[in-house]
């Protein structure tokens, strides 16, 4: 009986079937913005993005996207933990931008353009190899956070616990993770390439996004991230300052 009272109240429908990153089309927010968006800014010419910016910034604003989404599964753990509704979109949509946009992208270029260069220049090896092990195994996670986001994956208390339980090893995970990044890969990368070089792998980062996502592709995902925000009621940063 309670089984079924919270697979009522929750309702899961899983939308990782949509296509591409638009798996947030569908979502009516009626919530108004709160600051201009960057997608705003750029269909008036004042895109954050408009002047050039180095790999590693480009890195590290992407790991700020990572973080928001570590909020929203933080906040979705706390739902499922407390038997709570969740709207059927925010898991999944969560999830589908940590499959193409972390895991299908970031995480490729860091795989396909980093990690061989410090690994032939046999620099912070141990930490590569960590760092490939962890994106394997967010991947295996991202995998079982996907496949019980369906409504036959929540009838009951135990498979949600078992979501609740990948969610946080993911978090857990990636905390560090990103962290140890920002702090020691990233900021070496220029050791290993001439000016040129850099300024180069910066160009391929950028067109590499535009060709996944479009002209816009960093500002949209950061849209659909605010969307779920909006929905779980995170995204008025002035609610997380402490109160005298």
């Amino acid at each position: 009986m309670a089984g079924n009272l919270a697979a009522s109240r929750r309702h899961f429908l899983f939308a990782g079937a949509a296509a591409g990153t638009g798996i947030l089309s569908g979502i009516s927010v009626g919530i108004a913005h709160a600051e201009e968006t960057p997608k705003a800014a750029a269909s008036k010419g004042e895109s954050p993005t408009s002047e050039d910016i180095s790999p590693a910034e480009d890195l590290m604003r992407e790991h700020g996207v990572l973080n928001r989404i570590l909020l929203i599964y933080e906040e979705s753990c706390r739902r499922l933990d407390g038997n709570k509704d969740l709207e059927p979109a925010t898991l999944a949509g969560a999830a589908k931008i940590i499959r193409t946009f972390i895991e299908g992208y970031h995480e490729k270029l860091e795989e396909d353009h980093l990690f061989p260069r410090f690994e032939k220049a046999g620099k912070l090896v141990v930490l590569v190899k960590t760092l490939r092990e962890q994106h394997e195994a967010g991947r295996h996670l991202t995998d079982h956070i996907v496949q019980l986001a369906t409504p036959e994956g929540f009838k009951n208390a135990e498979a949600s616990r078992k979501v609740s339980t990948s969610l946080k090893q993911f978090v857990r995970m990636y905390r560090p993770h990103e962290a140890r990044e920002d702090t020691v890969l990233f900021p070496a990368i220029r050791s290993l390439m001439t000016p040129k070089q850099y300024d180069d792998l910066g160009e391929q980062f950028e067109d590499k996004e535009h060709q996944l996502f479009g002209d816009h592709g960093f500002e949209d995902i950061v849209e659909q991230v605010a969307r779920i925000e909006k929905i779980l009621g995170l995204y008025d940063l002035s609610q997380f300052t402490p109160k005298p």
